[in-house]
């Protein structure tokens, strides 16, 4: 990853923490998200536009990745 720094006014900055305390993330990784939303996907590799967005509160989610993403099992 590359290290970025930029300038937020005192509002901005209280509202994304908030935000970011109440989805559970970091605050770096609520502006990475929020960067997903307006720039281009990688055309080479379309599915990373939704990389790291599916949230089920389950530490183990990656074990079982196929009914997360695509429901239970038939």
């Amino acid at each position: 990853m590359i290290r970025t720094q930029i300038s937020l006014t005192e509002e901005e900055y209280a509202a994304a923490k908030r935000e970011a305390q109440r989805l559970g993330i970091s605050l770096a990784e609520l502006l990475r998200r929020s960067l997903r939303t307006v720039i281009p996907a990688d055309s080479a590799r379309p599915w990373m536009r939704y990389a790291g967005l599916v949230e089920t509160g389950d530490p183990r989610s990656s074990q079982h990745v196929d009914e997360v993403v695509y429901g239970g099992k038939p």
